[in-house]
């Protein structure tokens, strides 16, 4: 009897101990913190869109975009450059906040008297900026472009999602739809992620990109597409009535444009990473690294996504 419990145990502490070695090994335990990290990120966007609360929408917009932008910023100012990161995360802060209140109060037909107006905006007060410094030959214009390019990389990207959410139309009974259409952005880009390193890490023997990330595969690239499909076409069924203006083969072609986009969005991210010879873009969320790193393929795909409902599905 005692024989046998002592093999008993001894079994249970074999099995414990394969366990921990699977699951606690470094590419398993960097998948669970992952996993975590993005099952807590999409409680709080799920919470967002129940709700249908928009000020939740503009401080997750707002709060991303800028959280981004400094990470941003940070990382050329760790790699010796001074862009004006102050300024720039002044005139995001309007740009993001007046492009939501202004897209829920106004239609289309504005939008590009708006966008046109916050380019103009962009430039002269960075330019503005620049005549309170000195010149510095080549290094003043370096300034100038790196901090534009930061405004317009991330925070006029990531405004589109409030396009998304405030440009398209209700339903006939009047309920807001936009809210879903920008979550089914999200789902599929971020679908496309997960598959590309799922795949990637089982599956990955072919390099693709490897001049920019070493880590990139063919196998990782198809794993992404066909996920981004999953996701998009999970999603529909579950939401079909709330995406209704859209058809089976909006949701497959979405599904690999976003797909696709998502892949270029993060390879984006990492020929800056690399330039600035950083890792990540910071250490705040684990297992993914920075908000930069969480958002960067969504900052693809959710224009894309804007300009295929306005110019296909036509209904923006």
């Amino acid at each position: 009897m005692n024989r046998n419990y002592i093999s008993e145990k001894g079994e249970k502490s074999e099995n414990s101990q394969l366990l921990t070695t699977i699951f606690m090994s470094p590419p398993h335990f960097t998948f669970l913190r992952r996993f975590g990290s993005s099952l807590v990120l999409w409680l709080i966007i799920a919470l967002a869109v129940i709700l249908k609360a928009p000020v939740l929408y503009l401080i997750l917009i707002c709060g991303a975009g800028l959280i981004a932008q400094g990470e941003f910023f940070r990382m050329l100012q760790n790699n010796g450059i001074r862009p004006f990161s102050g300024t720039a995360l002044i005139v995001s802060a309007i740009f993001l906040s007046g492009s939501f209140f202004y897209y829920q109060s106004h239609g289309v037909s504005t939008q590009l008297d708006f966008d046109a107006a916050m380019i103009l905006f962009f430039i002269i007060a960075i330019f503005a900026r620049q005549m309170c410094s000195p010149i510095k030959e080549g290094e003043s214009l370096r300034t100038v472009a790196l901090t534009l390019f930061g405004i317009l990389y991330i925070p006029w990207m990531l405004h589109y999602v409030s396009k998304i959410i405030f440009l398209t139309p209700p339903t006939v009974e009047g309920v807001s739809t936009g809210q879903f259409y920008a979550l089914f952005g999200i789902v599929v880009t971020k679908f496309s992620d997960m598959g590309a390193y799922v795949f990637g890490s089982l599956f990955g023997r072919h390099r693709f990109m490897s001049h920019i990330s070493p880590k990139k595969t063919w196998e990782g690239f198809l794993g992404a597409l066909a996920s981004a499909v999953l996701g998009g076409s999970v999603l529909y069924l579950l939401l079909r009535p709330q995406l209704s203006l859209f058809q089976w083969k909006d949701v497959i072609c979405l599904g690999i444009l976003l797909g696709g986009a998502a892949v270029a969005g993060d390879l984006a991210e990492s020929i800056i990473k690399r330039s600035a010879q950083a890792k990540d873009s910071s250490q705040i969320i684990p297992g993914i690294g920075g908000i930069l790193d969480l958002i960067d393929s969504l900052l693809f795909t959710l224009p894309i996504l804007f300009f295929y409902l306005r110019g296909v599905v036509h209904f923006l």
